[in-house]
């Protein structure tokens, strides 16, 4: 009996650019994509000079900030919480959006994913007004 390998879902190309842009706009590096890919990442892990120390982000991040920034991620469907007996965590993984955009980036030969200043501006529209889809 042969395992078939489960086919990867099919996003809209809506869904990638803005999750793309999400991830260029965001101050995290794809190091945090990448080991969240294999485990669960604490926020504690991300939070201050941890996040720098472990090569996640940019530059150290407020508590607040690194939540705000994780939760955006998960609104846009490239994280997830991190569920365990008890309920909820403060832990983020990949979810096959997240993966399938990972994937993409390593296939590119890991391309350089800064944003522009359109870019910037795109994803604050999306992020704070949270237009409905007619008008995007």
């Amino acid at each position: 009996m042969e395992i078939s390998k489960p086919a990867s879902i099919q996003y809209s190309s809506e869904v990638l650019r803005r999750s793309e842009r999400a991830l260029r706009c965001s101050p995290f590096h794809m190091k945090l994509l990448d080991d969240m890919r294999s485990q669960s990442i604490s926020l504690s892990a991300v939070k201050d000079n941890q996040g720098s120390y472990n090569g996640y982000t940019q530059k150290p991040l407020s508590e607040l900030s690194a939540d705000a920034q994780l939760t955006w991620l998960m609104s846009v469907g490239v994280l997830r919480r991190e569920v365990d007996g008890q309920g909820l965590t403060d832990s983020f993984r990949l979810t096959p959006l997240g993966r399938q955009l990972l994937n993409r980036w390593k296939a590119q030969g890991h391309p350089d994913w800064r944003a522009n200043l359109l870019d910037y501006l795109h994803d604050a529209a999306n992020r704070w007004l949270r237009l409905p889809n007619w008008l995007r």
